[in-house]
């Protein structure tokens, strides 16, 4: 590792923001009471939000929670990205104790964070049989606390190559990726862009680039009654998702800053708006008040503030070089696929070929979105049985290993 280029990082968040949080939450403001304002499918719960509301306000104790995240390996590094100048990106490094492990970057999503990680650091970093990881989980730019960018156009290319620059300053010139949701497509754009770096990714999220081939073989599945009944319920909870499920998405990649005036100003507003994805996007999770107020309070707190987090999705849509399209299609690094059926697009696997050579492909039973977080053991027993001797990416993990032993 080169000197100076790696700085260790504590978080303290200004008791002056925890005052501040208070008093706004003191004068919060809730919709009046009618008769649906708890069915869930009009939104967050209001019983729900008001609840959580006077916990965080007068019962949460942040300064717990950030002791705990604070016995994670955090660090900073600065990398420099093609006309954004230099960017302080935070991110979780834990090596493991087996000098011959793989070095994985592990990207998280939206209305993620690097918490995503914590349950899985664990088991990848030293497991009791299997592979293990040296993992490296960032914040994404404008998430957590990275430094926000402040210039228009920073797209997913710029995001990968941000992540891609984490990992050079830490000594791994090669490395495998796992990421869903945005990590889903950053991950896919460091493999296309750094193919000599980037030896293999695993994703737990599926998405495709419709094309005339594969528009038509789809067509011709569902007329037939080709899918089986699994892949019948996944293709069902996609078209939920696109039907009621998808107006965050067409808010925040069309006018991300009048969104972002409700999720700066109101902490009522931002906690509503990532409670409903915590409930709906997961298979049931049981949510403490407690994970639920960590997760938004790493966005109220964040470094770029909360409102920086939603421009990913304006940029990706509006880039020139339609990175996000190009993250849908065929990418040529060796990939894992793991698809957990209460995703928001648990697509047949049998399509997933398009994505890239699939040398690993495993359909779960249970499981949402957020993967690492819901379903722990049966995300990294993926990633291990990917590895591992006889698995689909055990020559790709001897050259890391030996990429690893040759490292400064």
């Amino acid at each position: 590792m080169a000197p100076n280029k790696v700085r260790p990082f504590t978080l303290a968040v200004p008791q002056q923001d925890l005052d501040t949080l208070r008093k706004k939450l003191d004068l919060a403001t809730f919709p009046e009471e009618v008769s649906f304002s708890d069915v869930g499918k009009y939104g967050a719960p209001r019983s729900e939000i008001k609840r959580l509301a006077e916990y965080w306000r007068n019962g949460f104790d942040w300064r717990a929670q950030e002791a705990e995240i604070n016995k994670l390996p955090q660090f900073t590094t600065t990398v420099n990205v093609d006309g954004f100048g230099d960017l302080d990106i935070h991110f979780i490094h834990q090596r493991s104790s087996r000098p011959d492990s793989i070095p994985l970057l592990f990207s998280h999503g939206w209305p993620g964070s690097f918490l995503e990680v914590v349950k899985i650091l664990p088991l990848l970093a030293n497991p009791e049989n299997g592979p293990s990881f040296h993992v490296v989980a960032p914040s994404l730019p404008n998430y957590g606390f990275s430094d926000k960018v402040k210039g228009e156009g920073f797209s997913i290319s710029q995001y990968a190559e941000a992540l891609h620059k984490v990992m050079l300053n830490l000594g791994y010139d090669k490395y495998a990726t796992q990421g869903g949701d945005w990590g889903f497509f950053t991950t896919r754009s460091i493999g296309a862009q750094f193919p000599e770096h980037c030896l293999a990714s695993h994703v737990n999220m599926q998405m495709i680039q419709p094309s005339i081939s594969s528009t038509g073989w789809f067509g011709l599945y569902k007329l037939l009654g080709w899918f089986n009944k699994q892949e019948t319920e996944g293709l069902a909870r996609f078209g939920w998702y696109l039907k009621e499920g998808s107006g965050y998405m067409a808010e925040q990649s069309t006018k991300p800053l009048t969104i972002g005036y409700s999720l700066a100003d109101s902490p009522v507003g931002l906690l509503a708006w990532i409670y409903e994805k915590l409930k709906e996007w997961t298979d049931d999770y049981p949510w403490t008040d407690d994970e639920i107020l960590t997760w938004v309070s790493i966005y109220q707190f964040s470094k770029a503030g909360p409102a920086a987090s939603v421009q990913i999705y304006y940029e990706a849509r509006h880039a020139k070089n339609a990175d996000a399209r190009k993250a849908m299609k065929y990418v040529a690094v060796p990939l894992g696929i793991s698809s957990f059926p209460k995703d928001l697009a648990p697509l047949p696997l049998s399509f997933c070929k398009a994505l890239g050579p699939v040398v690993f492909q495993k359909r779960h039973e249970e499981g949402g979105h957020f993967a690492a977080y819901e379903k722990p053991e049966l995300l990294v027993g993926d990633v291990q049985a990917m590895f591992a001797e006889g698995g689909g990416a055990y020559d790709i993990a001897k050259r890391l290993r030996t990429s690893v032993e040759s490292s400064p």
